[in-house]
C-alpha cells in the first residue's frame, strides 16, 4: 500500500507540529549514530519478559547502568507495560543514589542513561510482515491505543502507512526494524517505507548473533547506502531476547 505525496506531506507536517521533547532530542542522537555506538552507548531495540524477552525490566535496567549506556529504549512487542516498569525503577535507583543527582557526582560513578519510550509493531510493507519501531512516542495518544493491546495489529491497522502515522502523530520517531531479515530485499522495503514517510531504518544490526555483538559487514553497509539514499535516520540496537543485554539470544 502506498501513500500519495500529498499524504506524506501531510504526515510530516503533524508529525513536525506535535514533536515531543524526547523525539527532537531522540533525533539528535541518532544523527550522530556510528557502528561503534552499540551496544556500549546507545541501545535503541531490546525486549523484557513484558513481551518474549528474557529479562525483567528491573534485571534490564541494571544491566544498562552497569553497562554505562548514555540512551536506550525498551521495545516490547506491543506494549509499554515493560517501558513503565523501567521508568518506575529509575525513580527508585535515584532515590537510593542520592549522590547521582549532584553536579559534584564522584568520578566513575554509576549513572542513569537516558531512556526513550519504545514498542515494536508487526506491520505489513510492500506485501511482506515486518516490524517498526516506534520511539518517544506518547503512549496516551489515542491513535496508539490499537498498537498497544499486547497482540499484532490486524486489518487496516497493520498497514505500515498507519503505523507509522500513528506513531509520528503522536510525536514520535518511525523506524524499519532489521530491514534484512524479511523474505523481501532491503532494497525494495526500505524504498517503500521511505515513501510512507518513514523516518528511519534499524541501520546496525547483528544478524548473526556474533558472541560479540558486532553491525553485520556487508549487509550493514547496503542499509547504510539506502538510508543515505532516501535520508533517513539510522538506529541501533541488540534485539536481545535472551539474559545478556550486549546480545541478541
Amino acid at each position: 500500500m502506498s501513500a500519495s505525496p500529498a499524504d506524506r506531506a501531510s504526515a510530516k507536517e503533524v508529525a513536525n507540529r506535535t514533536a515531543t521533547q524526547d523525539s527532537l532530542l531522540l533525533r539528535e542522537v541518532l544523527q550522530s549514530i556510528s557502528a561503534q555506538s552499540c551496544p556500549k552507548t546507545y541501545n535503541f531495540h531490546m525486549h523484557t519478559h513484558c513481551s518474549d524477552g528474557k529479562l525483567s525490566p528491573s534485571e534490564l535496567m541494571t544491566q544498562a547502568v552497569e553497562i554505562g549506556l548514555s540512551g536506550m529504549a525498551i521495545t516490547d512487542h506491543h506494549n509499554v507495560k515493560g517501558y513503565r516498569q523501567a521508568c518506575k525503577w529509575m525513580e527508585d535507583w535515584r532515590w537510593r543514589n542520592p549522590s547521582s543527582w549532584s553536579r559534584h557526582r564522584k568520578k566513575g560513578a554509576k549513572s542513569l542513561p537516558k531512556l526513550w519510550c519504545g514498542v515494536e509493531i508487526t506491520s505489513s510493507l510492500a506485501n511482506t510482515d515486518v516490524h517498526i519501531l516506534g520511539y518517544a512516542f506518547r503512549p496516551s495518544d489515542e491513535g496508539m491505543q490499537r498498537y498497544l493491546k499486547g497482540a499484532s495489529p490486524r486489518g487496516e491497522d497493520r498497514q505500515a502507512i498507519n503505523v507509522i502515522k500513528a506513531i509520528q502523530f503522536a510525536g514520535g520517531i518511525a523506524v524499519l526494524a532489521h530491514p534484512v531479515r524479511y523474505r523481501t530485499d532491503e532494497a525494495t522495503l526500505i524504498r517503500a517505507a521511505a515513501q510512507l514517510g518513514i523516518d528511519g531504518v534499524e541501520t546496525y544490526y547483528a544478524y548473526d548473533n556474533p558472541k560479540v555483538w558486532r553491525p553485520s559487514p556487508g549487509k550493514t553497509e547496503r542499509v547504510q547506502a539506502l538510508a543515505a539514499e532516501y535520508s533517513l535516520l539510522s538506529s541501533c540496537g541488540t534485539d536481545t531476547h535472551g539474559k545478556v543485554l550486549t546480545k541478541r539470544l
